[in-house]
């Protein structure tokens, strides 16, 4: 391992120095004069050059540190935005599907390595879900199917169906390791014949079986309720704007307004239902389209917020809609990377734009496209996505971590529900996101964004931490 020198004094008053040959990454936590013996502060670090995969490295904090060199992120705990609700993935059909069919032991072992805490353990605490099929499950469905031709307004035929198999028994495994973990549901179609096109793919939601689409949500709800699983929060339509993928639906912002203010709203506070409303759930690119349902008086009342994807647009866009509606939440609810991945390229991007970019603009979660694939992207639908490469792939019980592993293993491990994003500047090159945890903990997420290795100090009132992190390296720092 490469070793470096690291002359060390107190919180830049003099107490002589000392010097230490630690590790490249070597971090050292200045404390104030006269305090007991520091604790010890960690980093878990990703460098996609080098060998270290979301690997922690100890750091003594048994001296103060001098004043270093690089530019300075100076966190401010005093300055607080958001709550976090949490980080993760979409457990898919597709996803559940894999793990279901690897042995007890080894899906055992997965599931405890992605939501517990414990060791490495990810400590994913969100997931979202589809009400129905998403496009990487292996066949369309919904819960209430019918012929070609027939309807069925009383949702008589209603039926968790092919969740049943695959997603209820894997989220009640996952509820075992992390029963606080908060799950939304976003439906990609209802079922055809409440379509104009009585199709899986495209077309509208009919308006004289909006009522009907309404109480086909509730149930939804109610059936998973009455299985253990409480949803958190729905999306009224998953990529409402995107009428090409299978399934899917159009479903215009004057059309999401009227069936939020005039059917789901009334339907939810009828049954009791306090799951959240979340609207939109497309691109950064439109956000005049959740404005323009957050202006509906009537509509907004029933309204949680708005989430969000980031495959047109810029993640700015997000702080728009805080601006304009601050009483009302953010979500950033999928972002897919593309098989067959580039763990260099995927993870700085990755970082910047969504885990410190959408963090940094007021969103209350920060979720990947899809937790699990196999080798050759599957399952998918005809028609739906056919290089959406998972956050991990499963061969049997053989797994692979993928990018969207690491990006949010970065945040979810450390970053629990209930922590408060914290001011903190973002000098160039480095962007980063500062937050403090339920017990106290500050945690840093930092890229070096620049093509050398940075130099750099974490300042918090008269605490600093002298460290660099190589070229393309995202690192989480975790202050006691």
């Amino acid at each position: 391992m490469l070793l470096r020198r690291i002359d060390v004094a107190n919180g830049g008053h003099r107490r002589g120095r000392t010097r230490r040959w630690l590790p490249t990454m070597a971090i050292l936590l200045g404390v104030l004069p006269h305090t007991a013996a520091p604790a010890q502060v960690e980093l878990w670090l990703t460098d996609p050059a080098g060998t270290a995969r979301f690997e922690r490295r100890p750091l003594g904090a048994d001296a103060a540190t001098a004043p270093g060199p690089g530019p300075i992120i100076q966190v401010d705990p005093a300055r607080t935005y958001q709550t976090i609700d949490g980080f993760g993935y979409t457990l898919t059909g597709g996803s559940a599907g894999l793990m279901r069919r690897m042995s007890p032991t080894a899906r055992a072992a997965l599931l405890k390595e992605l939501f517990s805490t414990e060791g490495v353990g990810l400590g994913i605490s969100y997931l979202r879900l589809s009400i129905g099929a998403s496009d990487l499950n292996d066949r369309v469905f919904s819960y209430d199917d019918a012929p070609a031709g027939d309807a069925d307004p009383e949702l008589k035929r209603f039926d968790l169906g092919p969740d049943r198999l695959d997603v209820i028994p894997t989220l009640k495994e996952i509820l075992e390791i992390a029963p606080e973990i908060k799950l939304m549901g976003s439906p990609w179609s209802p079922p055809a014949w409440m379509k104009s096109n009585g199709k899986t793919m495209g077309g509208s939601l009919r308006p004289e079986f909006r009522g009907a689409y309404a109480a086909y949500l509730v149930k939804y709800i109610l059936a998973m309720r009455a299985e253990g699983i409480r949803i958190d929060a729905i999306t009224v339509q998953n990529e409402p704007l995107h009428p090409g993928n299978n399934p899917s639906l159009l479903m215009k912002a004057e059309e999401q307004a009227a069936f939020v203010r005039d059917h789901l709203g009334p339907a939810f506070r009828k049954s009791g239902i306090d799951t959240k409303i979340v609207v939109y759930d497309h691109n950064c690119d439109r956000p005049e389209y959740p404005l323009a349902i957050l202006a509906d008086p009537e509509a907004r009342r029933y309204i949680d917020g708005s989430a969000f994807h980031l495959y047109a647009g810029k993640i700015a866009a997000m702080s728009r809609v805080h601006e304009a509606h601050p009483d009302k939440n953010l979500y950033f609810t999928e972002q897919w990377v593309g098989g067959p991945g580039d763990l260099a390229g995927d993870l700085a991007w990755h970082t910047r734009e969504l885990t410190i970019g959408a963090t940094r603009n007021w969103s209350r979660t920060m979720l990947q496209w899809n937790l699990a694939a196999d080798p050759r992207y599957r399952p998918h639908t005809p028609g739906g996505c056919t290089r959406c490469l998972g956050a991990i792939t499963i061969d049997g019980n053989t797994v692979t971590r993928n990018p969207a592993y690491y990006t949010v293993a970065h945040a979810s491990k450390f970053v629990r529900p209930g922590s408060v994003r914290v001011h903190s500047n973002e000098p160039p090159g480095l962007p980063n996101v500062a937050f403090r945890s339920p017990d106290g903990r500050r945690i840093v997420i930092i890229l070096n964004d620049g093509k050398s290795t940075s130099s750099f100090q974490v300042h918090e009132g008269r605490r600093s931490i002298n460290t660099s992190l190589p070229a393309g390296a995202v690192g989480t720092f975790v202050v006691p």
